[in-house]
């Protein structure tokens, strides 16, 4: 259970002190009111205690109060369902702390916010390692091990899953090397690096003092710990890439089947890497990873079938989501944004909230416990910003052709591997060893210059070894010195955005707000590949084609006030001509993004983008952007019997309504029957699109299509949803089909192999297919038909809380800010 020690009441002195620096009114039109506003919410709570307290669970009934209110969200609702986001706890709200520290003061509000006011800059730190290991202690030691993993890349491990599995890691001296070098980095960056990591010191030491004053007897935290911490969000939430020999897998079985050049044809139109239709957060082209124009000799193909490779389970939530208006179209005249960040639905939660004042620290928000010496989200004296992942390239596969020393023939078992014209030896590094309940397993594994070998595959029969390198292994901490600048209110306009958020190295969308810009930028240290490569394909190790740098900052998509007047993310593609990733195959012309519709021309109000987000929150993305094409298609044939046609009809009925996947009533069941429908007949349709051409490499089963990208992301317990799936494919292949406007049409038709009517035919028995399922189901009257709201209501993992705490689905981000400023940034 947590403990807190709780002293003498903080005089008027500290809370008059704490408070400056910006006010929450709810303040949401009229012009010249010199009013900065913010709020924000980030459900189930601040407490990560055990048991609950009532601050465990306090934010969850405002989060999920704004949610059956669709796109009706009125100004006393932002001060009902969010909480403020002003600097100190407000005056008479403070539950002070005692701390050993003397120039340290620390004060709760009523929903048990730290608000951190200290007379130095380590002493605000030592405050924001304090109530890390108060609020997140359980966390924090969850974590510590599986960090490490995600920071050396060990081989078919999902650290993010170890942390909530209970599994722990003993680390190696090796290991401890390894992030001790990574401190060597940061100090060579100079005087910022320095002081971040006299930041850490400062931070580790807070953590300790509390571990010592609470008697925890969790070994003393170090730096390394937090190095290693920051490593979990880069690999987990700041990367892309890094599944090329999979999908190259994929590409030899269509050329076995359909033959090389239309192989090729069908997987480029499956990849989607460069579609022209694809919804992009600016319309100024930022070129990266365009398709290759000639031979790529520097890629290769493995034979189908042939990895042998453990698992690569690593999974993350992505629906974060940002919609930042500019000036020229708000009510007021000023910037207004909604905007955060996702990191799924869990109890302690992965986020904790710090505000954080003293010795140059400004800045109140979210921060991921274990790197929380810094606001990671946030907003500062009177500016805003945050992030979606945005998950570009950053991490590569490379085959390295196996040899041996001695000149005999090489086998998959070969530890050898041919580089710079040289059989060269792998190293070995031995991790330590992971303890789970599965029993005791020492982490040992093989390298190469292009980092861990996760397994074997052959190419044309010759065994290669597989390799992962991914850009910011062994300098994740280096990004913490983007948020030094931004706690510390060094950016003093939109202008200065860029070349701060450009110092971090993971692969995130940053968005800011102030009084009159809106900006974004798309960060990462992204790679420049070698001429004669393929960005989708595993890279030869041999030396000749090895990476050309990195992209400068200016090469990176950015903007400030875009002619659009709009700043609209939904983890979607950055910008025209910035390729996709090797292992993102959704970036079509179907994106959930497209659902942030009705804002206003002009004169919007907070209140208005709020409404936007909330409502598009919970819609069915299939529903409301193709099921009136595929209705379309339907419209051109005859359903096979009536109650097929009802279904239809239902769900057509469904999308006239809006499609909300709402249980208004709290029943378990989705209030409209065509959802139940479209549940039901999705999978079939898309299969049906694909299938005339793939054939059983649709799938399901390992090296099919289904296997690399799954035909649907429908609503689910973790909320984020329809941010990858097949949507594209059905929806440029039917309008082609239809003889709509189509840009970069794919290669060929797929349904109804290229006949409408056959098309048709197919799309109404997957919907009859449906309608059977249903009426065995749920029985014959379609009417009463209904999908299972319990399954996809949003459940707290791993399970603390009870099966009782849950809230209605969502599709919204975890920590989310509602601001407009009217003091200007300087």
């Amino acid at each position: 259970m947590r403990r807190r020690a709780v002293g003498i009441m903080v005089g008027a002195a500290l809370v008059a002190a704490a408070c400056s620096g910006g006010s929450s009114k709810a303040k949401v039109a009229g012009k010249g009111t010199g009013t900065d506003i913010a709020y924000n919410v980030l459900p189930p709570g601040q407490s990560g205690a055990l048991p609950a307290t009532p601050n465990s669970t306090d934010q969850l009934k405002l989060y999920d109060g704004l949610t059956p209110l669709m796109g009706n969200v009125t100004a006393a609702d932002l001060t009902t369902y969010f909480k403020s986001e002003q600097f100190g706890p407000g005056v008479g709200a403070a539950r002070p702390e005692t701390t050993p520290r003397p120039g340290l003061q620390i004060a709760r509000d009523s929903y048990d916010v730290p608000h951190i006011t200290g007379q130095t800059r380590a002493d605000v730190e030592f405050g924001a390692g304090w109530v890390t290991a108060e609020d997140r202690g359980l966390f924090i030691e969850a974590i510590r091990g599986p960090a490490r993993i995600a920071a050396l890349d060990v081989p078919g491990l999902d650290a993010f899953s170890l942390a909530t599995s209970g599994a722990t890691f003993v680390p190696s001296p090796a290991t401890e090397q390894f992030l001790t070098q990574e401190q060597q980095v940061i100090e060579a960056t100079g005087p910022n690096g320095h002081q971040g990591l006299l930041d850490i010191d400062a931070y580790v030491a807070g953590i300790n003092a509390y571990y010592a004053q609470t008697h925890n007897t969790a070994s003393a935290w170090t730096r390394n710990d937090v190095l290693a911490a920051a490593a979990l969000i880069g690999a987990v939430f700041g990367k892309g890439g890094g599944d090329e020999v999979r999908r190259s897998e994929f590409l030899a079985g269509l050329e076995a089947k359909l033959g090389a050049a239309a192989g090729k044809q069908v997987w480029t139109d499956l990849r989607e890497a460069q579609d022209p239709e694809a919804p992009t957060t600016i319309s100024k082209s930022f070129g990266y990873q365009p398709l290759p124009a000639g031979a790529t000799p520097g890629s290769a193909v493995v034979d189908a079938g042939s990895l042998q490779a453990a698992p690569d389970t690593t999974t993350a939530a992505h629906m974060s989501n940002a919609l930042l208006i500019a000036g020229s179209l708000s009510a007021t005249g000023h910037p207004l944004a909604v905007m955060g960040p996702q990191v799924g639905y869990y109890y302690p939660q992965f986020l904790m909230e710090l505000d954080l004042h003293g010795g140059g620290i400004d800045a109140r928000g979210a921060a991921f416990p274990g790197v929380s010496l810094y606001v990671l989200l946030g907003r500062g004296a009177h500016y805003a910003w945050s992030a979606t992942s945005s998950s570009s390239d950053v991490v590569d596969q490379f085959l390295e052709q196996l040899c041996n020393p001695d000149g005999s023939p090489p086998s998959r078992a070969s530890t050898a591997y041919l580089h710079d014209g040289a059989c060269t030896p792998m190293t070995t590094f031995s991790a330590g060893t992971l303890h789970a309940s599965s029993g005791d397993r020492p982490l040992t594994f093989r390298e190469t210059v292009h980092g861990p070998v996760l397994g074997t595959a052959t190419v044309g029969g010759a065994p290669y070894a597989v390799t992962s390198d991914r850009s910011t292994r062994g300098r994740d901490a280096l990004s913490a010195i983007a948020f030094a600048d931004l706690n510390t209110n060094q950016l003093h306009s939109a202008k200065d955005f860029a070349g701060v958020m450009n110092r971090v190295e993971f692969t995130f969308n940053w968005f800011y707000v102030d009084s009159r810009d809106i900006a974004y930028f798309s960060s990462g240290r992204l790679p420049i590949r070698a001429t004669g490569t393929d960005p989708g394909l595993p890279t030869l190790g041999t030396g000749q084609y090895e990476w050309q740098g990195f992209l400068g900052q200016d090469q990176h998509p950015q903007a400030i006030d875009p002619p659009e007047g709009q700043l609209l993310n939904w983890n979607n593609k950055p910008a025209p001509g910035w390729g996709a990733a090797d292992d993102n195959w959704a970036y079509g012309p179907v994106y959930r993004v497209r659902l942030f519709q009705g804002l206003k021309p002009k004169d919007n109000q907070l209140t208005d983008v709020v409404s936007v987000m909330n409502r598009a929150a919970t819609q069915d993305l299939r529903a409301v952007l193709i099921w009136p094409l595929i209705n379309r298609v339907l419209a051109g044939g005859s359903a096979p019997d009536a109650r097929t046609k009802q279904a239809a009809d239902l769900v057509s009925a469904w999308v006239a309504k809006g499609a909300s996947r709402l249980d208004t009533a709290t029943i378990g069941k989705v209030d409209d029957p065509g959802a139940a429908v479209l549940d039901a007949a999705w999978t079939g349709l898309g299969s049906a699109v694909l299938r005339p051409v793939l054939g059983s490499m649709v799938g399901p089963g390992p090296g099919t299509l289904t296997d690399l990208i799954a035909p649907d992301n429908a609503a689910n317990p973790q909320g984020s949803s329809y941010g990858s799936g097949w949507y594209g494919y059905v929806d440029k292949d039917l309008r082609t089909l239809l003889g709509d406007k189509v840009d970069g049409k794919f290669s060929r038709a797929y349904c109804g192999g290229g006949d409408l009517a056959a098309c048709g035919a197919s799309l109404w028995q997957a919907v009859a297919a449906a309608a059977a399922s249903l009426t065995a189901a749920q029985g014959p009257d379609p009417t009463a038909w209904r999908a299972d709201a319990t399954k996809e209501r949003i459940v707290f993992n791993p399970g603390l809380l009870g099966p009782s705490v849950t809230m209605h689905w969502t599709n919204r981000p975890t920590f989310q800010q509602v601001v407009s400023f009217e003091v200007p940034n300087s």
